[in-house]
């Protein structure tokens, strides 16, 4: 690749800038969104930028977490490495809870820091930071460039390793000398990773040790996780589940990979799962995990997982295959890859009706209940009118709690890439600015963000982006004035000792939006729910509607600390 981007100041020479080869290898890498936050240590990228007719937009947040977060949305929607830049110390450090939440939620982002100058590295000198050391066990790679002709290679690399394999990010940390540096060279960006090979395919010995278990399986059951997704394998879990009639119990970052309307649905596991799903799992003779990592909020306690099942386990990641949970049948390999073979097994289908039959009647003995509320407004109600209102067909982001059950119950996703939430790190403030992300990456969608009062509060500056950018995300606050699954934590579990979890003073949220340039609602009534939402969604433009829900309301079913995934409470017939 030879890069042809001239420097203003040489234009009767092919000079470049280190920075002028960073902007054309993320032209070569296709990159049309960039969330990013200038500083001194990027000064020479964004000049680039500035001077460049380069095909990508440059979104600007108004903190560095909101960088990151609307990164992780993108990513999550269009299965492409969000890109972010961000400048050294501070700039860098504030991505560090992005970056963290993007790897345990196998998100592709690439991350371009700033550093100061290599020739004060290690003096600390002004908004240095260790960035090498601080991200090496929050990616799944990292780099610091210390010679501008490798810069087009490691871009190329850190694009590859990013989006292949298990997805997660990468971390380029570019000295300011080496993006100020001229050059006149050709550069290579070829590269080769023999340490870095992930495995697509199944091993065809251990798909037939898989079928023939199942053919053996009296109660078998699929555990459908995020790696169906990433691997757009949903038409074939589909498709593999309707051929030998498997019941589907997916996770809560697995949401959308099954339908939720099908009659093989038993909606999500884990602590706060469904009955039928958690039972599914209790009694089941035979687990396929096919893209989950069995992690402690899935499991509950590990002695009563699953006891009486054999463990088959899909995963392109060969280190989550019996990490927490003893596998008999390990499968690595990408999940549609390893559907396919699958479905291409000569077994024919085994009669099953009264495993089918138990789970059914789980269904109408123990479905998912609330209590209508008759002065504010009742959560779990909301999100079903949210669902109605929406047809089922908006991408949901949320932040993290208990507006995020209540979503992942009662919204029913019915496809993938609808669902974006923060699942391993559980992130508050993430949901807002992972909309802004999943609104550019999906510019025709209705994109709904439902956010706790305490969440938003942590990233709403961000306003002014949809306000300057025209994006029409419409942010629904669940408004309890708590932290809402603190307070329920301490209600259950600390005697009802609410430490620190009310809120007394919240802002206007209606005075708040507006003060942004953004239409603010409020709707305090079950009785205006409906009339409100529908002008939100139908306002071409931006939109935050401050919902008053019941402050004491719990999310039920529930698995208490330590104990079994039979051991819910809160079911009710």
């Amino acid at each position: 690749m030879k890069v042809q981007v001239k420097h203003e100041l040489e234009s009767t020479k092919e000079i470049v800038t280190g920075a002028d080869v960073l902007i054309n290898a993320l032209v070569e890498a296709e990159v049309d969104t960039i969330f990013g936050y200038p500083g001194g240590a990027v000064l020479p990228i964004y000049d680039a930028i500035y001077r460049s007719n380069a095909p990508f937009e440059h979104v600007l947040s108004r903190h560095e977490q909101g960088s990151i977060h609307a990164a992780e949305g993108y990513a999550r929607v269009t299965g492409k490495p969000g890109v972010v830049i961000a400048t050294s110390g501070p700039g860098a450090t504030n991505l560090i809870t992005g970056i963290t939440d993007a790897m345990m939620d196998s998100l592709p982002i690439v991350v371009f820091t700033g550093q100061v100058a290599n020739s004060v590295i290690g003096t600390d000198a002004f908004q240095e930071a260790d960035v090498m050391g601080i991200t090496t066990p929050i990616t799944k790679y990292n780099y610091q460039v210390t010679n501008l002709l490798e810069l087009p290679k490691i871009i190329k690399e850190a694009f590859h390793i990013a989006s292949t394999g298990r997805p997660g990010p990468v971390v380029v940390d570019i000295p300011k000398n080496i993006s100020s540096e001229l050059s006149d060279a050709v550069y290579d960006d070829h590269f080769a990773l023999p340490g870095y090979q992930p495995n697509k395919n199944p091993n065809p010995l251990q798909i037939t040790k898989l079928m023939d278990a199942l053919s053996k399986s009296s109660r078998p059951l699929i555990l459908a996780g995020a790696g169906v997704i990433f691997a757009n394998a949903s038409e074939k879990l589909i498709a593999f589940a309707e051929k030998f009639q498997l019941p589907v119990a997916n996770t809560l970052l697995g949401l959308g990979g099954f339908p939720r309307s099908h009659e093989l649905s038993l909606g999500m596991a884990g602590m706060h799962g469904s009955y039928t799903a958690n039972m599914a799992i209790y009694e089941c003779d035979f687990l396929i995990n096919i893209g989950a990592r069995f992690d402690d909020r899935l499991t509950g306690n590990l002695q009563h997982f699953a006891p009486l099942a054999k463990v088959a386990h899909i995963d392109i990641d060969p280190a989550e295959i019996g990490k927490n949970v003893s596998t008999e049948i390990p499968v690595v390999a990408d999940a549609k890859e390893a559907l396919i073979a699958l479905l291409a097994t000569s077994n024919e289908p085994v009669e099953r009706s009264a495993w089918r039959d138990q789970l059914t009647s789980y269904k109408k003995q123990y479905p998912l209940w609330y209590d209508r509320s008759e002065t504010f407004i009742s959560p779990q109600w909301l999100m079903e009118q949210i669902h109605d209102l929406s047809k089922g067909e908006a991408i949901v982001t949320t932040d993290v709690g208990q507006h995020q059950m209540w979503a992942a119950q009662y919204y029913a996703f019915e496809k993938p890439n609808r669902w974006v939430t923060s699942g391993g790190l559980g992130t508050m403030g993430f949901g807002f600015p992972a909309a802004i992300g999943a609104q550019l990456g999906a510019p025709d969608d209705v994109v709904i963000s439902i956010v706790g009062d305490g969440g938003f509060q942590m990233t709403f500056q961000e306003l002014s982006v949809v306000k300057e950018k025209k994006l029409p995300v419409k942010v629904i606050i669940v408004n309890n004035q708590a932290l809402g699954m603190v307070r329920q934590w301490q209600e259950s579990f600390y005697e009802k000792r609410y430490s620190e979890s009310l809120f007394m003073e919240n802002p206007d949220f209606v005075k708040l939006a507006d003060s942004y340039g953004v239409r603010g609602m409020r709707v305090e009534k079950e009785k205006d729910v409906p009339k409100v939402l529908q002008e939100a969604l139908a306002f071409d433009g931006p939109v935050v509607v401050d919902c008053r829900v019941v402050q004491q309301t719990s999310v039920y079913p529930m698995i208490a600390p330590g104990k079994g995934i039979h051991e819910m409470i809160g079911v009710r017939k």
